[in-house]
């Protein structure tokens, strides 16, 4: 099992990650009868395409010895009313390195190759924004 998710009430959720113990709070957001004070499922799932690639990222760096610590990612999500469900995921990466133009393109492309990313409905449009800065 991965995980058990209980609902609070409230449209209120908590996760536990089973291995761990780790626990997450989702919210309904306010457009959609909640009180938007923590994740809400689509932010969860737009959230997890950025904490993926710059996961996968991190694994290759670390392969190729570079550092990426301290870089960020703007995570963006649009919704679409009908039916509902996301219809635009967009990741502005701000990735401080001192990598190689061969190497921020192997960079990049790996990010591209993350399981979340490929994992989502082609329908729904996907701008991912590389900006490289020299630590």
């Amino acid at each position: 099992m991965l995980s058990k998710i209980t609902y609070l009430g409230n449209l209120r959720t908590e996760s536990v990650h089973i291995q761990s113990g780790n626990q997450i709070i989702t919210d309904a957001p306010i457009d959609n009868h909640g009180k938007g004070e923590a994740f809400s499922p689509t932010d969860m799932v737009t959230n997890a395409v950025g904490a993926c690639a710059i996961t996968i990222m991190g694994i290759k760096a670390n392969e190729l010895g570079i550092d990426l610590i301290g870089s960020t990612i703007n995570v963006y999500k649009e919704m679409q009313s009908e039916p509902r469900r996301i219809k635009k995921v967009t990741l502005h990466f701000h990735l401080l390195s001192n990598a190689s133009k061969k190497e921020r393109i192997i960079l990049e492309r790996v990010a591209m190759h993350c399981p979340v990313l490929l994992s989502l409905n082609e329908e729904i449009e996907k701008e991912i924004i590389f900006n490289w800065t020299d630590k």
